[in-house]
């Protein structure tokens, strides 16, 4: 982190009121050089179809650009290109993909943004931030639920979560921690872009910031903060008479309670509170289910691609057993069989390369204790994939199974292995 990022970290930790000034300033050429070493060097381009390896052979000169437009108060947010990208059941999620030039400068406000609020933000966010992320959330759940009293669990999930931001209430936020104008007025400028969507036509949102852009998981991390995290900290948990609990990673979020009528009571406060602020509850998977060490086998529920279950150990304690979520391991499996489809007729080496690389991925993200047996039926899965489509490179098949296994040898695949360090209960 920059000198002046550290400052303005440490003055946001020791004083939680105060209201920073002159931020505007930091948008130099030195501060946004050194952003531009963090911004993806694959990124696809925006409108103006300028890729990072244009942008970056006059780097000095558009970054003199577009600063001396900073300065001058000339700076116009471009047209936000609009990339729908496939789900699961034929749904699609759409991306806001902003010019190089853009995600410079979002970059540079991001990391500002990061600086203050990383000591605001409470330990049960975990989407969207530096060194914590999803496996912390997943391993707080189950240390939580097995310490703790609980007996139910709200899993919730926002509807169109990104779509709906207010942008009225996100500004007023900002002005909580942040007192300078042209900075608040950049940002602004953003949520106002304007959108090309994949028909040609140009729309203008009134609410919401584009997921894709850079600057976006910051300010929806600061939306959520104040829309859900403090209040559950200094409303809901002091006025229950049994254990209450939080994690939310990004838009997806657990509660946990130990009393029937508590959750909900919450709930319905809950539907409330998000009204107040322009969002809303997914219907399909928002529900509460009774979850509790007593009732082992009964019930499940899943977060950021796992299931949850209670069970035993091998040593008769009560413990929370984390296995892949059925649905997120089919969806894997599909994206494995069209990666395969895509990469069949590359070099051995070269495909055995990347496959050890998607596999250490995947390990490295559900490889939790428990999960092993899932991990082992992905590989074998994968494995089998991989082998009918080496046969569809020629009308002749190119293996047989004894010659597949063979070659799977001598590239040394990964196998399936725990990933997620001990942590005793």
């Amino acid at each position: 982190m920059q000198t002046s990022l550290q400052g303005i970290a440490k003055r946001a930790k020791l004083n939680k009121k105060h209201r920073f000034r002159d931020l505007y300033r930091l948008l130099n050429e030195e501060n946004l050089q050194d952003s531009w070493k963090y911004l993806n060097s694959k990124a696809a381009s925006g409108v103006d179809r300028i890729s990072m390896k244009e942008f970056e052979a006059n780097l000095l000169t558009n970054i003199k650009g577009l600063v001396k437009s900073l300065k001058e108060k000339r700076y116009r947010a471009k047209l936000v290109r609009r990339v729908n990208i496939p789900k699961e059941k034929g749904k699609y999620r759409s991306l806001g993909i902003p010019t190089i030039g853009d995600k410079l400068i979002q970059k540079t406000v991001a990391r500002i943004l990061e600086a203050i609020y990383e000591q605001d933000f409470l330990s049960c966010s975990y989407g969207y931030r530096p060194v914590i992320g999803a496996k912390d959330a997943v391993s707080d759940i189950s240390t939580t639920l097995v310490r703790g009293r609980y007996g139910y669990i709200l899993d919730a999930d926002l509807q169109g979560f990104f779509d709906h931001i207010d942008h009225r209430w996100l500004l007023k936020m900002l002005e909580e921690r942040i007192d300078d104008k042209p900075f608040i007025h950049l940002i602004t400028k953003w949520l106002k872009a304007g959108i090309l969507a994949t028909d040609g036509k140009i729309l203008h949102p009134a609410t919401g910031t584009p997921q894709g852009g850079i600057v976006s998981p910051i300010l929806a991390n600061v939306y959520l903060h104040y829309v859900l995290d403090l209040w559950f900290l200094k409303k809901v948990e002091p006025n229950c008479k049994g254990e209450a609990y939080l994690c939310r990673y990004a838009d997806d979020f657990i509660c946990a309670f130990r009393f029937k009528d508590e959750v909900e009571e919450f709930y319905i406060a809950l539907v409330k509170r998000l009204n107040k602020f322009g969002l809303s509850l997914s219907p399909d998977k928002t529900r509460i289910i009774r979850f509790s060490r007593f009732e082992k086998g009964t019930n499940y529920f899943e977060f950021l691609g796992f299931e949850f279950r209670w069970g035993t150990s091998r040593k008769g304690k009560d413990m929370i057993k984390r296995r892949t979520s059925r649905k997120k391991l089919l969806a894997s499996l599909i994206k494995f069989s069209l990666w395969c489809r895509k990469c069949r007729n590359f070099r051995l080496r070269a495909i055995f390369k990347l496959l050890n690389v998607k596999l250490r991925g995947y390990y490295n993200y559900y490889g939790v204790k428990g999960n092993f047996t899932s991990l082992q039926k992905f590989f074998f899965q994968a494995l089998r994939i991989l082998y009918k489509w080496l046969n569809r490179r020629s009308q002749r098949r190119s293996f047989c199974y004894n010659t597949f296994n063979q070659i799977t040898k001598f590239y040394h695949i990964e196998k399936p292995r725990i990933t997620e360090s001990y942590q005793p209960v």
